[in-house]
């Protein structure tokens, strides 16, 4: 199958000659949109610059084949329809429009000859209660009672979880956050989970084992848990697992014509509100000025070498991208930013195909959502520790998804887009493989574990792109292939990320730049919490008072760098 070349939409040509604005933002990323549309509906004057010809970073969709649209990026949206972000900005008025997974996931029965014994397969939707009857037949009563305590326990938690992701990252927010469903009730019973600190802070792994009995269950939750990077056996990992307890309120979904339609749709709303966006005319380098110990940003130039002057810049691209665009004026906690980043993260291939995979014993209504295609840990494990090892998974486990058996805006009659997600692909091989060598084989051993659990896939596969962890950086600009800019372990989450002295939103040292995108908290994935965040801080310094304090603290750098002579 061959690889084709990335179509690119029109780009918006840069307004001519220089120009002010009260705030720029650098990234049409969903999070440098979010801040956009925030910024301009409190009333600023603000633009967004971006390199790409096509809007939207990670989130969004291009025309790939003749009628064919497939999302360059995420694909699935889960936590931003739980942030708020959508109602906040209204953005149903602008086109937004979510088709609900639901069910939104299911997991295969064991393939006959694998060792367990074969079953039904499970199938998790926002009813509660057919969830639990897919769990009683694939894996006894006593694992479908324990699901829905798990749900009732971690729902409290998981909400808890949310509105922590939507606030600064300090310990004081994350504490009065978590504090309350933690607290003890009188007469409350102990839940299997035991403390809430043991349970956040412990693994996935534990947790499941906890809980639950049969393996196939907790394959399925591990592996949409581990979604976010991290494999389940690492500590600080059970949250993850938790999350799917707020699915059977609302589950994921996927814009009407692909993911982009979120970008399009904040590109729409920033619009109205008198902003607006340049593509193909990224930042080159921030303008500062000041002298050491007062230095502050007074906007961008952009490529084409154009000035756009702003007493705010919002860097929504990733941290590292930022301090290269500082350069010698960056700051000591910029320029010694140094997140640890990992080596890949996935291999993605987007294919058109003329029949949906058809898995034994589950119907097409199944294929609305996630497609985990799991039945034990131990293949995660094998993965896992592959990729650890710096080489190709010997066993590659797929995460399926086929949005075209709901949106028939996406392909034409007869037509698919299926899109497989296979995680823990190195970025750098152990070996000095180059990825453009193996992307063809990785491709096909990749589609050959989808077609394991759906018997003739592999045939009804028309056209491919794939999306190798070296692709992905030159095409979306994810440094080592990186989905979530830096790790998403315990040590990179809250207050940690991207760095201690960056974590919380500002840069110290630089007055006027302000940070968001995935490499600052809550990470990676589609929420808009970051790009809200930091559009949030940065209306909080333009009032009058806090506008005072920064004048006496720059007066103060000042008067101690004419002091000092520094």
């Amino acid at each position: 199958m061959a690889v084709p070349s990335s179509p690119q939409d029109t780009a918006v040509p840069a307004p001519p000659g220089d120009t002010t604005v009260d705030a720029v933002v650098i990234g049409s990323g969903h999070n440098g949109m979010v801040a956009a549309a925030h910024l301009a509906k409190a009333g600023l004057r603000v633009e967004v610059v971006e390199s790409d010809e096509v809007l939207g970073g990670a989130v969004s969709t291009v025309e790939r084949w003749p009628g064919v649209r497939v999302d360059r990026g995420s694909s699935a949206h889960v936590i931003i329809r739980h942030s708020g972000v959508v109602e906040e900005l209204e953005l149903d008025r602008f086109g937004l429009r979510y088709i609900d997974c639901d069910p939104w996931a299911f997991a295969p029965a064991p393939v006959p000859g694998d060792p367990g014994p074969d079953g039904q397969p499970l199938v998790f939707s926002v009813d509660l209660d057919a969830t639990c009857a897919s769990i009683a037949a694939a894996c006894g009563e006593a694992d479908a009672t324990a699901y829905r305590r798990f749900v009732e326990v971690w729902g409290p938690r998981s909400a808890a979880v949310v509105k922590a992701f939507g606030d600064r990252p300090g310990p004081v927010q994350l504490v009065r956050h978590l504090w309350p469903v933690g607290a003890p009730r009188r007469g409350q019973p102990r839940t299997p989970g035991g403390e809430i600190a043991t349970d956040f802070i412990g693994s996935g792994d534990a947790l499941l084992d906890r809980w639950f009995t049969h393996e196939r269950l907790k394959a399925a939750l591990a592996w949409f848990g581990a979604q976010s990077g991290p494999p389940m056996s690492e500590p600080g990992t059970a949250a993850m697992v938790g999350w799917v307890a707020l699915l059977h309120d609302v589950p994921p979904g996927h814009p009407v014509g692909g993911s982009g339609g979120l970008t399009q749709a904040l590109a729409a709303r920033l619009t109205a509100d008198g902003g607006r966006v340049t593509l193909g005319d990224g930042a080159a380098r921030l303008l500062v000025e000041g002298p050491d110990g007062a230095r502050r940003v007074t906007g961008v130039q952009t490529v084409s070498g154009r000035r756009i002057t702003a007493r705010v810049v919002v860097a929504a691209c990733h941290v590292l991208a930022t301090k290269a665009l500082a350069g010698d004026d960056a700051p000591p906690a910029l320029a010694d930013a140094d997140p640890p980043l990992g080596n890949g993260f996935g291999l993605v291939l987007r294919c058109q195909t003329d029949a949906l995979p058809d898995y034994p014993g589950v119907g097409e209504e199944a294929l609305q959502g996630l497609q985990l295609l799991c039945t034990d840990r131990a293949q995660l494990a094998r993965a896992h520790g592959d990729y650890l090892a710096g080489e190709l998974p010997r066993e590659p486990v797929p995460l399926a998804m086929s949005f075209s058996a709901s949106d028939p805006t996406l392909a034409p009659e007869g037509q698919h887009v299926v899109t497989i997600w296979g995680q823990w692909y190195p970025y750098a091989l152990a070996d000095g493989s180059h990825w453009d060598d193996l992307a063809e084989d990785a491709a096909q051993q990749l589609v050959a574990a989808v077609d394991r659990y759906a018997p003739g896939f592999a045939g009804s596969v028309q056209r491919m792109y794939v999306q190798t962890p070296l692709k992905l950086e030159r095409e979306l600009s994810l440094l080592r292939g990186n989905v979530m800019h830096v790790e998403m372990s315990l040590a990179s989450m809250f207050g940690f990320r991207p760095t201690p002295a960056l974590s919380g939103h500002r840069v110290p040292g630089l007055d006027g730049l302000y940070l968001a995108g995935a490499s600052t908290h809550p990470g990676g994935g589609v929420s808009g919490n970051s790009g809200r965040t930091a559009a949030r801080i940065v209306l909080a310094d333009r009032r009058p008072a806090a506008r005072l304090r920064a004048g006496l603290r720059a007066g103060v750098r000042s008067r101690l760098a004419a002091r000092t002579g520094r």
